[in-house]
């Protein structure tokens, strides 16, 4: 069973972006409701947002594990200190499998050949991810509403994760 992380091209947006719906309405409709979802998938994660995004300087990675695409992350480098996580997703039925700590762990790998000091995110408040941040090393350093329109509020952590320097 092989974990293949790789950048994101641009012929292959449109899968991450079909992968995203699933991933989106089973984690998220819970916390946030299934319009928010549909709001924030077609504001944040369609084809269209993503490569306007990449042409924000935000980087998108896809995962494959044993030749099957099944999650995505995208990063900023932010200031040359911090690596920005701004999504981090896997499929639900290949969680538990070590995939999401070979995610991380190419993205420390990533922060560190940049010399950033710490990995940083955000995440909602109600997300059960929260909790497996924490032990991966992440510090909760606050809290942070963001407006993103159409009357809806992310209430989220501002998480960061410290990176040694030998």
């Amino acid at each position: 069973m092989t974990i293949l992380i790789e950048q994101l091209n641009t012929e292959d947006i449109d899968a991450v972006a079909r992968l995203a719906r699933p991933i989106w309405f089973e984690h998220y409709s819970p916390i946030i409701g299934e319009s928010q979802v549909e709001y924030m998938l077609n504001k944040f994660q369609s084809q269209q947002a993503i490569a306007s995004q990449i042409s924000e300087g935000y980087q998108y990675f896809q995962v494959t594990f044993s030749d099957k695409l099944v999650g995505y992350f995208s990063l900023q480098e932010r200031d040359r200190a911090s690596l920005f996580i701004g999504k981090f997703y896997l499929s639900k039925n290949t969680r538990g499998k070590g995939i999401g700590r070979s995610m991380l762990a190419y993205i420390e790998s990533l922060a560190n050949e940049l010399s950033c000091q710490s990995i940083d995110l955000t995440v909602n408040k109600n997300n059960p991810a929260y909790e497996i941040y924490l032990k991966l090393g992440f510090i909760n350093q606050g809290s942070a509403q963001f407006d993103i329109g159409n009357g809806y509020i992310m209430d989220d952590y501002l998480m960061s994760k410290s990176l040694s320097r030998l």
